[in-house]
C-alpha cells in the first residue's frame, strides 16, 4: 500500500490532502529516512509520522524585495520575478508575493480573502512581469469587472520552439484541466472554457520564434498550452514539452530555469479617475542574456537581440 493511503487508513481524522502536505514537508519517515507519498510500505518497516497544525490562514508579512512600477492610493502595479508564487495557500504559506505586499503596504483590498489580499489576477510562478494589485475594495471590484469584461490589455513576450510561419495569427481553443496530468491544462478536452490568444512574430531564429502575444481571456496556463498545442512550446516550459537543454545549431544551451514568458505590458482604466493607465515591465536580464546566448550560438549579429526585442528592453 502507498504510504499516503496507509496513513489515511490509520489516521481517519486527517484528510488525505493534509497527509500528503505533511509528507511533502518531510514529516513522514520510513525506517528513519524521509519518504515520499508514493512509497509502498513493506512488512516490517517502521513508519514515523509527525502531525502539526496548518499555518495561520492569514498572509503573514515578510521583507521580500518588490519592484514597484506604479503606485497610488487605489492601485499598485508590481514587476513580479519568475520563481515567486503570487499568493499563499497549501504548501506556500511563506515566501510569496502576497507576503511581500502585506509587509510593504498597510492597506490592501480584502475582497479576495485573508490569503489573497489585493490580488485581482495572477501570473504563473515561472512567469515574470506586470501584475496589478488593488489597495481598496472599491478598486478591486472595479478592476475585477474590467478583467471580466475583457477590457484590460495584456501583452506578453514569449520565445517558443519551432518556426512560426505566419507573421500574425490567433489561437481560439477552449482550455480545460488535463485529467491524466492534473498539473497541466489541455485544449483536447470537450467542455473547456473559451480562450483566445493573438500573436505577432518579432523575430525568427533557427528553430525558435520570438513572439508578442495578447490574451483576451485569462485561463490557467493559457499562452503555454495554446502554443504547445501547435507544437511550439514556450522555451523552458518542460511541463508542456519543451526540452530541458535546447540545441541551437551545434550548441546545447544550459537550462533556462524558468519559462521564457514575460508579461511586458498591461493597460486598464484607473478605478477612481477612469483615466487610461499603461504600465510596462522591461524584459528581465536573464531573458535578455538567454537571447544573446542563442544569437551567438546561431552566429547572428551582435545587435540582433536589441533590434528583435525593441520596445521591450
Amino acid at each position: 500500500m502507498r504510504l499516503d493511503r496507509y496513513l489515511a487508513a490509520r489516521l481517519p481524522e486527517l484528510s488525505r490532502t493534509r497527509i500528503q502536505e505533511l509528507i511533502a514537508e518531510g514529516r513522514a519517515q520510513v525506517n528513519g529516512k524521509p519518504a515520499k507519498a508514493a512509497h509502498h510500505i513493506a512488512a516490517g518497516e517502521r513508519v514515523e509520522f509527525e502531525v502539526v497544525p496548518r499555518p495561520s490562514l492569514d498572509a503573514q508579512p515578510e521583507a521580500i524585495p518588490l519592484e514597484i512600477l506604479y503606485e497610488d492610493a487605489q492601485v499598485v502595479v508590481v514587476n513580479k520575478p519568475a520563481g515567486l508564487t503570487v499568493h499563499t495557500g497549501a504548501g506556500h504559506a511563506r515566501g510569496t508575493l502576497v507576503n511581500a505586499l502585506v509587509h510593504r503596504f498597510r492597506q490592501l483590498s480584502g475582497v479576495g480573502g485573508p490569503l489573497r489580499p489585493g490580488i485581482v489576477h495572477r501570473l504563473d510562478k515561472q512567469t515574470s512581469g506586470v501584475l496589478v494589485v488593488a489597495r481598496t475594495d472599491a478598486a478591486h471590484r472595479n478592476l475585477a469587472d474590467q478583467f471580466r469584461n475583457r477590457t484590460v490589455g495584456k501583452t506578453y513576450l514569449a520565445l517558443v520552439h519551432g518556426r512560426v510561419v505566419k507573421d500574425t495569427g490567433s489561437i481560439n481553443a477552449p482550455v480545460a484541466r488535463d485529467l491524466k496530468r492534473r498539473t497541466r491544462m489541455t485544449t483536447r478536452r470537450a467542455g473547456g472554457r473559451e480562450a483566445q490568444t493573438d500573436w505577432r512574430v518579432l523575430a525568427r531564429l533557427d528553430g525558435f520564434t520570438l513572439l508578442a502575444a495578447q490574451i483576451h481571456t485569462g485561463r490557467t496556463h493559457q499562452i503555454r498550452v495554446h502554443f504547445s498545442s501547435q507544437a511550439n512550446p514556450v522555451v523552458g516550459d518542460t511541463l508542456y514539452g519543451a526540452p530541458r537543454e535546447p540545441r541551437a545549431g551545434r550548441t546545447t544551451l544550459a537550462p533556462l530555469g524558468r519559462n521564457f514568458l514575460h508579461a511586458a505590458r498591461i493597460s486598464f482604466l484607473h478605478p477612481e479617475s477612469g483615466k487610461p493607465v499603461e504600465v510596462r515591465a522591461p524584459l528581465p536580464a536573464e531573458l535578455c542574456e538567454y537571447l544573446r546566448q542563442l544569437a551567438r550560438a546561431l552566429g547572428l549579429a551582435a545587435g540582433f537581440v536589441d533590434e528583435a526585442a525593441k520596445g521591450y528592453l
